[in-house]
């Protein structure tokens, strides 16, 4: 769901409460501003629009739990609700220059990486003025639809042996606003292979060879995008290096369907950032002295829906205290 050095800007609060020395519960909220749009939208032109400010509210709730004196656990389940976030088609209008704007362009994201699905935002009038659509087609786009996601975390920590931790990792998250029938009128992306021409009609009745047969127009490929998001991570070795020769290991897999989150937040480094992705981690670091780590991660993923994208991506860190 979040790139890990990912800060907002906003106000939040935590608290949290122990019993019986093994569970505590835990509970964290906030609201962060995503996007603030101009006071006097549209600023390149004398008419105003309505400002279109894009929030984020957040709450999570979940505990730790001691199950055994050499096993931790920790579960939680977040709720984060977008406010405007999504694209708006505009009132109707002709744009004659890419200056001119429409009164929801402000609805397209201030940053995106890849991977959710779009929609054209300004619903342009064919006339003279643009070639009756064929011309001056300066368009915006914006995300195809709300978010509301729900999401399910869960870490458990191992330390039955000596030296060494096993700790199993997993995330579900489902956006709960995605509609896909709603959404598959408006896509311009994340659609599946082209179906099949639909054939000329046969018969004795034929069009006149002076004049050519009206085409049906080609069909639209279906939309093939989704709403949930899963990750799953095993990492075995060190939690925390403390001298040289401490070591860890990991692999992990995840399934991040096109519009599961928002693609603007996720990590920008598995897949240069995107959702609509599959694909595994596998990383190990170890520790050359008490306070330098060298550390290697291989990355691998592959698109779910639409044309083919695959990206591999090997990083390779060395970090030092002081």
């Amino acid at each position: 769901i979040w790139h890990s050095e990912i800060g907002f800007d906003g106000v939040a609060f935590t608290g949290k409460y122990e019993f019986f020395d093994c569970f505590t519960p835990f509970l964290t909220a906030g609201a962060f501003p995503v996007f603030n749009t101009d006071l006097n939208f549209s600023s390149i032109q004398p008419a105003k629009f309505k400002s279109s400010d894009k929030w984020l509210y957040a709450a999570q709730t979940g505990f730790d739990l001691k199950l055994h004196k050499n096993v931790n656990a920790k579960f939680g389940a977040a709720y984060y609700d977008y406010k405007s976030v999504e694209g708006k088609l505009s009132d109707p209008f002709t744009p004659l220059t890419a200056q001119d704007a429409g009164n929801t362009d402000n609805t397209r994201p201030s940053f995106a990486q890849t991977g959710n699905t779009y929609m054209a935002l300004r619903n342009i009038i064919p006339s003279s003025l643009n070639n009756y659509g064929t011309s001056q087609q300066f368009q915006y786009f914006g995300l195809a639809t709300p978010f509301r996601e729900l999401a399910y975390t869960a870490k458990i920590d191992i330390n039955c042996f000596e030296s060494v931790q096993i700790s199993l990792l997993g995330e579900y998250v489902k956006n709960l606003a995605f509609n896909k029938s709603a959404i598959d009128a408006i896509a311009v992306n994340n659609r599946g292979p082209n179906p099949v021409p639909i054939p000329a009609a046969t018969g004795a009745a034929t069009a006149p060879s002076a004049i050519p047969a009206p085409q049906a127009p080609a069909p639209l490929a279906p939309y093939a995008g989704g709403n949930v998001g899963w990750f799953t991570k095993v990492q075995i070795g060190k939690s925390a290096f403390e001298k040289a020769g401490d070591w860890n290991a990991n692999f992990g897999y995840r399934y991040v369907e096109s519009d599961a989150v928002v693609d603007g937040f996720v990590d920008g480094d598995y897949a240069t950032g995107a959702t609509n992705i599959k694909g595994i981690t596998i990383g190990a670091a170890v520790a050359l002295s008490p306070r330098v780590k060298l550390g290697a991660t291989w990355m691998s993923g592959t698109q779910i829906a639409g044309p083919p994208f695959k990206v591999d991506v090997l990083m390779i860190d060395l970090s030092a205290k002081f």
